[in-house]
């Protein structure tokens, strides 16, 4: 990258709640600095799980290619509207490869990384990976992880509310 040319604020989408939060962060702040978004989505095929013989229809659902195109449109839909409204420019990158390890070769070139939090806590968190745990440990730049937007629940009874049984009655 050259001496003249301002470094990205890099965003992790996946098309979660969480994800969409971090990349509405990341613009302001790109904004904010005069810089671009690079709304990075990574992916991977893993294979190692099928088991037995499939339909050819579903081999074709599961080639390079339509994985590739279902991850373009995933990518694309995690900037529509962000991206219009904004007036900062948004850079849609798609990398096959391990989040956690995509994300923290982006920064290496970034001025900011920006990932989403789920919450999962800390059971289902060790079983399936935290990217954001990972990125604040190994990034080269600053992290900034957003939390999950809280879902205001309804109050009990409220009009709307479905009524809580206790089970199947016999």
């Amino acid at each position: 990258m050259s001496d003249n040319e301002s470094r990205p604020v890099v965003v992790g989408v996946d098309g979660s709640a969480a994800a969409r939060a971090a990349l509405e962060w990341a613009v302001q702040d790109a904004r904010r600095r005069g810089c671009r978004v690079d709304a990075v989505h990574a992916w991977y095929a893993y294979y190692g799980g099928i088991v037995g013989p499939l339909p050819a229809e579903v081999w074709l659902e599961l080639s390079p290619e339509a994985l590739t195109a279902a991850h373009e449109r995933v990518l694309a839909e995690a900037v529509k509207g962000v991206e219009d409204a904004s007036g900062v420019e948004i850079r849609q990158v798609l990398v096959e490869g391990d989040a956690r390890t995509v994300l923290a070769r982006a920064s290496e070139d970034a001025e900011l990384l920006v990932v989403g939090s789920r919450g999962r806590g800390a059971v289902a968190g060790i079983v399936l990976g935290s990217v954001s745990s990972y990125c604040v440990h190994h990034a080269s730049c600053p992290v900034v992880v957003i939390r999950e937007p809280k879902v205001e629940r309804q109050e009990e009874g409220a009009a709307g509310a479905v009524p809580l049984t206790p089970g199947p009655l016999l």
